[in-house]
């Protein structure tokens, strides 16, 4: 493994580090994985929420994002503290149980690519990751982050001193050498669940030390972008940092001498993907304007002409409307609105103008330009109103997008303005936009699948 170790390092290099950890987990005999397990806190929606609480008592939700409603506030009650009051009365009870050794898990999923028949795999590992400030130049963000959910992921760290979700990181491995070292296809997977949305979830328990120990040392050059979890790993820093000590720690090492961090507040649990494997898959996300105080089509498409060509569509089904952006060559995006659709492709010296601000990287993502140009110049929604989704909604699925423009169809009452679909953001563009130091608009990349919420968790204490 030695071609995964740089020659010499200067003091001021930064690397990436992971570490094995005893994974508190569900217990097989007492609960069913899938009736405990959930999405990621943030795409869990409120009927998702309701059918988690009546699948299990221990079902994970109460912990990650419990129903206000069912605590006794004048006695001091909330959901973070009846979450930490659930999590110890778990663990307790026997519900919940920890590895006797440090260990690592090997994290695959199986699933059809949405709107396809393609069939993809996506393969990664669960392991404790260092936390590092974004200036170290290691970690690396691709999106903006909003205070509110911040807030709400530090207090229930606070209450539960515990990681119940997985922050999802991309490293690069051309070579999968990576995957090699985990995936020998000989072993049966030691759990797995399939989730609603048809994904297959598997994992498999890694405690030779052997083979973490070429884990570690292949890991360790690695720069990382953060792919999902933006707001729960700047929480996990923010976390680290009061609780850093005084005087630096050594780090501990267990029976085996496998690599410890200093301290538990010191990292985060990961799951890291290989940007270079093929199960890596970025959905677009479509924005829906809503309740703008005066909105006319007509007016819309005489604005837009300003920065770009609009060219009509005919009337058709959403899944049309994204076979034909699929194949436009540059910046392109549609509008539906309750008189039709409108293909709108990019002037670039008109954009440019607009965008002189930007960064060139920038200037090129179709995102940039619609938030920038047609959010804001064209329809008036500043930087805030955007950021606290005051007149817009954030969806995967173009075909509820364009069903909340249309009017009465199947019964159903136009509830928005205008909605636009969009092509995907590519890796690459990630890629050079995350090693920039830049950051993309919000809600740019949805990458399918999530990872679930409950397979590992991660105690402090």
């Amino acid at each position: 493994m030695r071609k995964f170790r740089r020659s010499t390092r200067s003091k001021a290099f930064r690397m990436a580090r992971i570490y094995p950890f005893r994974a508190w987990r569900y217990n097989p005999s007492t609960v069913r994985l899938e009736d405990v397990v959930t999405q990621p806190y943030d795409k869990i929606s409120p009927s998702m929420q309701q059918a988690y609480y009546q699948r299990s008592p221990f079902n994970l939700v109460r912990i990650i994002l419990g129903l206000p409603e069912l605590f006794d506030t004048e006695r001091g009650e909330s959901v973070y503290t009846r979450a930490a009051r659930d999590f110890h009365a778990w663990r307790e009870q026997g519900v919940l149980v920890q590895e006797k050794d440090p260990c690592i898990f090997a994290y695959s999923q199986s699933f059809k690519v949405p709107g396809t028949e393609i069939v993809k795999e996506r393969r990664g590992f669960i392991a404790l990751g260092k936390l590092h400030d974004y200036a170290e130049q290691v970690v690396f963000r691709h999106e903006q982050t909003l205070s509110r959910p911040k807030s709400d992921r530090l207090n229930l760290l606070k209450a539960t001193h515990a990681h119940f979700g997985q922050i999802f990181m991309l490293y690069s491995d051309p070579a999968c050498s990576v995957e090699k070292i985990l995936y020998d296809g000989s072993c049966p997977a030691e759990a797995e669940v399939t989730d609603e949305y048809g994904v297959l979830h598997r994992l498999w328990r890694i405690a030779d030390s052997a083979a973490i120990r070429l884990l570690t040392t292949a890991m360790d050059d690695k720069k990382l972008i953060i792919a999902d979890g933006h707001h729960r790993y700047e929480t996990a820093l923010n976390y680290s940092r009061e609780h850093a000590p005084a005087a630096p720690a050594k780090a501990e090492s267990s029976t085996s001498q496998l690599p410890q961090p200093a301290y538990p507040e010191a990292v985060v649990m990961m799951t890291f993907v290989n940007t270079d494997s093929d199960g890596l898959v970025i959905l677009p996300t479509h924005r829906v304007v809503h309740s703008l105080a005066s909105f006319d089509p007509a007016d819309f498409a005489r604005a837009a002409e300003e920065f770009f060509t609009v060219e009509p569509l005919p009337t058709a089904e959403a899944v049309n409307y994204i076979e034909t952006l699929s194949k436009q060559q540059g910046t392109a995006f549609v509008a539906v609105t309750r008189a039709g659709a409108l293909l709108l492709r990019s002037k670039p010296e008109a954009v440019a103008a607009v965008l002189a601000g930007l960064p060139e990287r920038q200037r090129q993502l179709d995102l940039s330009q619609l938030h920038s140009i047609v959010l804001h110049r064209l329809l008036g929604l500043d930087a805030e109103k955007v950021r606290e989704q005051t007149n817009i909604r954030y969806l995967r699925d173009a075909a509820e997008a364009v069903e909340l423009v249309r009017p009465a169809t199947a019964g159903r009452r136009g509830e928005a303005d205008v909605a636009f679909l969009t092509n995907p953001v590519s890796m690459e563009q990630l890629r050079e936009v995350a090693f920039a130091g830049d950051v993309m608009p919000q809600k740019s990349t949805d990458f399918f699948p999530k990872l679930l919420s409950g397979l590992a968790i991660y105690a402090l204490d």
